[in-house]
């Protein structure tokens, strides 16, 4: 049997909750994506929180909560404690999503589900690949190669690949095979034939989507036409995905046709985001990355949107048309909230919806019931603690402070016995008599026991001074010492100071300061290094690569930092509101998704050997089912909550080992980067009853000569044109010269198009016929 392979959803099947997926590699716990909604219901975690601690490592996806959105919770509440794997700018942008979020939810309630420190522990377990790097994972998940590649949804979205014995396991939900100004399409369609594919049925139904020139335009019409009425704009985003495509949109729009009315991105982390997004542009489209190597000009130089972090920032910009982008999308809770509440009455106004609502939010409602309407909202805010309220609340921190206090000197001065004992009884080279081990009031008893021992002994005694040469030496210098080493011993005072006694006991040290011998290792070649003393870490560089006046602690606005700092007692106080809905409400698609149409074509170019679909309506997922199982392959799953499924591939993969005599034989030949052999061999099994390949008792057959490599047309086109040949298309082929005809077909007896692909070349046996053979065979790499 092949690599065992179990998929158990944890939320997001038969509908559009969050994504959540146990993906079981042979005994290997994946959870991949982490996902909440904006409501942050807790029963949609249940699920999870009974495989938390089974969990080996997490793949994020995309940096919105319906991928990550539970990470802090489940991390601080749940038991997990897998690694995290993730994309730099999933990593980034969903560290300022969660913050964003945060921020929202403490400014209307006592949010406590988790803080900004669960935020931060949680993110700093990520290790971060950038698109095409094999991650090799070690211990139990040994011979499993985990790499992220583009899924064309998000900045820094990702599809995983997840690799054992040459089976593939593709995790491919929410992407985007349409090129747009922010990214380039998605790759999926490079994969053929993988053994498991996971992929979402959210788009299913939907067709014929746009040309994205027209669904552009229609979106800058529709916001011209507000402007021009004098009407406000309000456009729900979310904190760092598709916002940056809308974002871009208008910024470049309005420097080609140079408009003046003012564009807001209003967030708890706005600048923190776009001074980020700065950083990633090989994370972007071809066109961007093209654009800063010829003009050096960053596409997020922004020069008509303005960085918003606080709503009264927005309330002393002067009356007249704009445009804000607002978090959140749902509307359930920050600015665009707010917003919508104090434009929704005026008629001229716009709300502009880019995405589907999640399910049974404001937005969701409104989007299925458009107006005039009216709708119960609930506004909350906090505000400061005054008169009464003030003192007692004061009156109880001080209480608290008091327990506090008095708890941390009981266990102070408990850590100070307890420390001071073991100091003597471990015979502390400072202290001459380690049979001490009383610090208490008893130490004047031994005073006085010691004194009268010195007086039976000396009853005439009366203190002499000193020889000359000798200050401090003498009886009487002897009591002084004693003195101060008992009063010393009582207060805990002077265990670091050599005290001399009268008469140096079997037990005493000779006088010395302390000295702590190194514990170093050496080697051959000196002291052992460890380079962790060196290294430094990410958090610092994360604070000094950001402007320290545009970033709080290299991650948040200074507005933001400030609200967190803000130790202010505050309460929040909530009221009922109905809102008249008299503004225009419009929906356009910019998810950034693939259309139902799409997904069939690509699902069928792939042609996993089994499929199985997730987080979609019952509807979508019932329908993209039954399509695959006619025209994609003959395995289909569409499992439930917690119901777990065994995919396992039904082909047979089996190591061998190569043995010495057979590759002794063999002669690689260099392929560009690689070296290539024919190998002929038969089967056998070594001592250890290992498979082996072993060479041939019989002479070796002769093989036909193998072209290895790919071309592209246009390619192939360009270097003929340099070679002098007159070469154009026309039909869908690459005619060359006045006769020949280069096609490229693929092999129509494989299903799903397959990755063998035939090379025709036509045209009459003729000088230029061969010499464009040649050209051809150039190309390739012969075997």
């Amino acid at each position: 049997m092949g690599t065992s392979v179990q998929v158990k959803p944890l939320c997001g099947v038969y509908n559009e909750n969050p994504l959540s997926y146990l993906v079981s590699i042979d005994g290997f716990n994946f959870l991949i994506d982490c996902g909440w909604n904006d409501h942050f219901d807790t029963s949609l975690l249940e699920p999870l929180s009974r495989v938390a601690s089974t969990v080996d490592a997490v793949l994020l996806s995309h940096p919105d909560t319906l991928h990550l959105g539970a990470l802090p919770y489940a991390m601080k509440q749940l038991g997990l404690s897998a690694p995290i794997f993730a994309t730099e700018p999933v990593y980034r942008l969903g560290l300022l999503t969660m913050y964003d979020h945060y921020l929202s939810r403490k400014q209307v309630s006592e949010f406590d589900l988790f803080t900004l420190d669960d935020i931060d522990s949680a993110f700093q377990n990520i290790t971060r690949l950038t698109y095409s790097q094999n991650y090799y994972m070690s211990g139990k998940g040994e011979g499993i190669v985990i790499a992220p590649h583009s899924a064309g949804h998000m900045l820094g979205g990702t599809i995983w690949k997840v690799t054992k014995d040459g089976e593939d396991v593709i995790y491919a939900v929410d992407f985007n095979h349409r090129k747009e100004r922010l990214l380039n399409g998605t790759v999926l369609e490079s994969f053929v034939r993988p053994a498991v594919l996971i992929t979402d049925a959210y788009n299913a139904l939907l067709s014929n989507q746009p040309p994205r020139r027209q669904r552009d335009q229609e979106f800058l019409d529709a916001i011209l036409r507000t402007l021009r009425a004098d009407g406000n704009i309000l456009v729900p985003v979310d904190t760092a995905g598709r916002v940056l495509e809308l974002i871009l949109l208008l910024e470049q729009y309005w420097e080609q046709n140079h408009l003046t009315y003012p564009i807001f991105f209003l967030t708890y982390v706005s600048s923190s985001t776009i001074d980020y997004v700065k950083s990633f542009l090989e994370w972007m489209s071809d066109s961007i990355a093209k654009s800063f190597e010829h003009t050096r000009d960053n596409a997020f130089l922004l020069k008509h949107v303005t960085l918003l972090i606080s709503k009264s920032e927005l309330e002393k910009v002067s009356d007249g048309p704009k445009i804000v982008l607002s978090s959140m999308g749902s509307l359930e809770a920050g600015f665009s909230h707010d917003i919508f509440v104090e434009w929704a009455a005026d008629v001229r106004n716009l709300v502009l919806f880019t995405e589907r609502g999640q399910f049974a939010t404001l937005a969701r409602m409104l989007q299925s019931d458009p107006p005039p309407k009216a709708v119960k909202v609930t506004l909350s805010k906090r505000i400061p603690l005054v008169g009464e309220e003030l003192a007692a609340y004061e009156e109880e921190q001080n209480r608290k402070r008091k327990d506090e206090a008095l708890k941390a000197t009981l266990v102070k001065e408990e850590e100070s016995k307890t420390l001071l004992v073991a100091e003597v009884t471990t015979c502390d080279p400072m202290i001459i008599d380690a049979k001490i081990t009383q610090t208490s009031s008893n130490g004047i008893l031994q005073l006085s026991s010691y004194l009268l021992t010195l007086h039976s002994i000396l009853p005439s005694f009366t203190p002499f001074p000193p020889p000359r040469n000798c200050k401090n030496c003498g009886i009487a210098g002897h009591l002084r010492k004693s003195l101060v080493l008992t009063a010393g011993l009582q207060h805990g005072a002077f265990r670091d100071v050599f005290i001399d006694g009268f008469v140096p006991t079997p037990s005493s040290a000779s006088p010395m300061f302390p000295f702590y011998e190194s514990s170093a290792e050496w080697d051959d070649f000196g002291e052992v290094i460890n380079p962790d003393d060196y290294t430094i870490k990410d958090e610092d560089m994360d604070q000094s690569s950001i402007p320290a006046d545009g970033d709080f602690n290299g991650k948040l606005d200074e507005g933001s930092a400030n609200l967190i700092l803000d130790t202010t007692p505050s309460k929040v106080v909530s009221s009922e509101q109905t809102v008249y809905v008299k503004c225009s409400l419009v929906y356009m698609d910019f998810e950034g998704r693939s259309d139902g149409g799409s997904v069939k074509k690509i699902l069928a170019h792939v042609s996993p050997l089994k499929l199985v679909l997730v987080h979609g309506s019952a509807e979508a997922t019932e329908h993209l089912k039954q399509h695959c199982l006619k025209n994609v392959c003959p395995y289909v799953y569409a499992p439930q909550i917690e119901e777990s499924i065994d995919v396992t591939s039904d082909l047979c993969a089996y190591k061998v080992q190569l043995s010495e005599k057979l590759m002794s034989n063999v002669l690689f030949k260099k392929l560009g980067d690689y070296e290539i052999a024919w190998v002929d061999a038969e089967v056998g099994k070594t001592e250890s009853d290992t498979l082996s390949l072993l060479p041939l008792s019989s002479p070796s057959p002769s093989h036909k000569t193998v072209l290895v490599g790919d071309i592209k047309m246009a390619d192939f086109k360009q270097f003929l044109a340099s070679k002098g040949i007159q070469v154009e298309f026309a039909g869908g082929a690459l005619r060359c010269g006045e006769y020949v005809t280069l096609r490229k077909v693929g092999d129509s007896n494989q299903k799903g198009g397959g990755n063998v692909q035939h090379i025709i070349l036509e045209g009459p046996l003729s000088e230029e016929y061969y010499k464009i053979r040649e050209h051809l065979y150039s190309q390739f790499y012969s075997l």
